[in-house]
């Protein structure tokens, strides 16, 4: 696996209570144009967020917001194929404060497991539980649709490790020096998994209406 889950990026979102100020928040799925009409603002602001403050989620510091938003069109790209989902946390103003994607693996053998990919929080969003509702939101989109596993990988020793063990995922294996941080520096990658019952799938995140996006 290279589309790295978040480190840094779900930062102290993993020790929130997480229910004050995460109420103001609608976890939305977003669709192909969606996600392109966000791409070079919303979505490329957490991208480059993310980077500024240290996590390894696949690009080098400084970020350009171009480049950000480059990636996430071709993300659209990706969802419009049916291979990557996107969820995002919404205020009621539209702004965006995180993200959450699920890869579908297409090889036929594959197609039991899904990836967890960029969960990113902004640091201005911290510590209201957003992280932990993305994340829920992934995985109960990923039983609705029959997987019965889940993957993903996070730098080894980020605040995102305590988030993923308190929602239930098992720790698989450490891989030294598998990715560079945001300043060239190889990191070790813990890689985790968790199994899924298909049969206690449960409603997921409400698509983005139009006047949403």
């Amino acid at each position: 696996m290279s589309h790295r889950s978040d480190t840094r990026a779900a930062g102290t979102d993993a020790h929130a209570a997480g229910t004050h100020a995460a109420d103001t928040h609608a976890i939305v799925l977003l669709t192909a144009g969606q996600i392109r009409d966000r791409a070079g603002d919303g979505l490329a602001a957490l991208l480059v967020d993310a980077v500024d403050g240290g996590a390894s989620v696949g690009f080098l510091a400084p970020l350009e917001a171009a480049e950000a938003a480059a990636w996430w069109r071709a993300v659209a790209d990706e969802s419009e194929r049916g291979d990557r989902e996107v969820w995002a946390c919404a205020g009621h103003d539209g702004r965006l404060s995180g993200v959450i994607t699920l890869v579908r693996p297409s090889l036929p053998n594959q197609r039991h497991r899904a990836e967890i990919s960029k969960l990113l929080v902004h640091r201005d969003a911290r510590g209201r539980g957003l992280g932990r509702r993305l994340l829920a939101a992934a995985e109960r989109a990923a039983a609705d649709e029959g997987r019965t596993l889940l993957v993903l990988d996070t730098e080894t020793g980020s605040a995102a490790e305590g988030l993923y063990r308190r929602a239930g995922w098992t720790r698989g294996g450490t891989i030294p020096g598998y990715a560079l941080d945001p300043a060239g520096v190889p990191r070790p990658t813990t890689y985790y998994y968790k199994p899924l019952d298909p049969g206690a799938a449960g409603a997921g995140a409400r698509p983005m209406a139009p006047a949403d996006a």
